[in-house]
């Protein structure tokens, strides 16, 4: 049972923030396309950190992350140039 109400709890909050969002989309619609970058290249980094195993292994685990940004970019770059 207090799993549940936390669990409802944790929840409650996005309706919230939701409409806080509605409210001030006049403010946040300019500023959009960085903000969803910002969190596209926080959750890559997440992926490739915690979920990549052999990446993080050994003792530059710092090295294998700096290379996926690199060639990543190598990649978009190639593909604007490119299409």
């Amino acid at each position: 049972m207090k799993a549940l109400f936390y669990g409802i709890l944790s929840g409650a909050v996005e309706p919230v923030a939701a409409l806080i969002m509605l409210g001030a989309s006049n403010i946040f619609i300019p500023v959009m396309p960085y903000l969803l970058s910002f969190a596209a290249g926080a959750m890559m980094y997440v992926v490739v950190e915690e979920l990549i195993p052999e990446m993080s292994e050994g003792e530059h685990s710092n090295i294998g992350v700096i290379l996926f940004a690199f060639g990543f970019t190598v990649m978009m770059a190639l593909d604007v140039a490119l299409s």
